[in-house]
């Protein structure tokens, strides 16, 4: 962890919630002041919650909602989609682009998550941008490769901490319960830190880069204490409040 950036732990909830996980969130909201000191935290729900958990959360500080995708426009004929300017209309503070599961299922480019994190950036939302390679590219040593052309083409210029986070997620750890080493890791981040810092020069100094894949309680602790892990982007365990709270605890 880099002493200098304040530690984010995201939760992607993914295609899961209903009204009755209104519960969970209001947990989260109840404890997220014993664990503010330690991190800041933000839960991006399916889009049918985020205007009712945003009003929940309305005052909050130590809690945000966050978004899962959107659109690059602003509005439009794009029958099923939603613009960055309608998340931030319904109380989302940031939105995550570029997720592994997007860029397979949708076909999402580079390209096209460039463009949306622009529409964040439009819409005054924090852009979390995915990268992350697959077991058959990581096999074939590919993995900086791979997370270099990403950073490359999916951030847009003028990053800054304050609009930018990164999150590598190697693909073939997501819901799997395997994750690389510490060293590795350990690794990747310092890759990506100095590519940001090269490209954004003092700004990319303090972009935060978040780890995620197959993070919990149980190794939350030792995944935060990698040097240039500033946070996590949790997914099943952020549906539980009490594992998505343990995790932020496990900050240093």
């Amino acid at each position: 962890m880099t002493d200098i950036i304040r530690p984010l732990i995201a939760g992607n909830w993914k295609m899961n919630g209903l009204k009755a996980s209104a519960a969970e969130f209001e947990a989260m909201l109840a404890g997220a002041p014993s664990v503010a000191a330690k991190a800041d935290l933000l839960v991006c729900p399916p889009a049918t919650l985020i205007a009712a958990f945003a009003d929940k959360a309305r005052g909050a500080k130590s809690l945000a909602v966050g978004a899962q995708d959107c659109h690059p426009g602003a509005s439009g004929a794009h029958t099923g989609d939603i613009s960055a300017e309608m998340l931030a209309d319904a109380g989302a503070s940031a939105v995550i682009v570029g997720h592994s599961e997007r860029r397979a299922d949708h076909g999402e480019s580079d390209l096209m998550v460039r463009q949306k994190a622009q529409a964040a950036w439009r819409a005054g939302l924090t852009a979390i941008v995915c990268i992350g390679e697959t077991r058959q590219q990581r096999d074939a040593g590919q993995t900086l490769d791979i997370c270099r052309g990403q950073l490359d083409l999916s951030l847009p210029d003028q990053a800054k901490p304050d609009n930018l986070v990164v999150a590598y997620e190697p693909i073939w750890a997501i819901g799997t319960g395997l994750t690389p080493t510490v060293g590795d890791i350990e690794q990747i981040h310092r890759f990506i830190r100095d590519f940001l810092a090269a490209r954004f020069n003092r700004e990319g100094a303090g972009i935060r880069i978040l780890y995620g894949g197959s993070v919990k309680p149980s190794n939350a602790e030792e995944l935060m204490a990698v040097a240039n892990v500033n946070g996590a982007l949790v997914g099943g365990a952020s549906l539980k409040a009490s594992d998505f709270l343990a995790i932020a605890a496990g900050c240093p």
